[in-house]
């Protein structure tokens, strides 16, 4: 085997190993906390919904309505 066909090959081996993880159903608790979110600071959380529906021009379930300008 050629040097590229040996480095592919442990290229794929790190990916595939890397890419499987078993959480213990005991461990999901830890990962549905609050610092494990995107955005951990409900101020930006607020502020990026209310940009996203204004452009958008939907409410989806939140109090902010836009006109899908931006202005409001």
């Amino acid at each position: 085997m050629n040097i590229m066909t040996k480095s592919v090959a442990m290229i794929i081996g790190i990916a595939s190993i890397s890419a499987c993880s078993y959480v213990s159903p005991w461990e999901k608790g830890n990962l549905a906390r609050p610092e494990m979110g995107f955005i951990t600071d409900p101020t930006d959380q607020r502020l990026s919904d209310h940009i996203y529906f204004s452009k958008e021009a939907s409410s989806s379930g939140s109090a902010v309505s836009g006109g899908g300008c931006g202005c409001n």
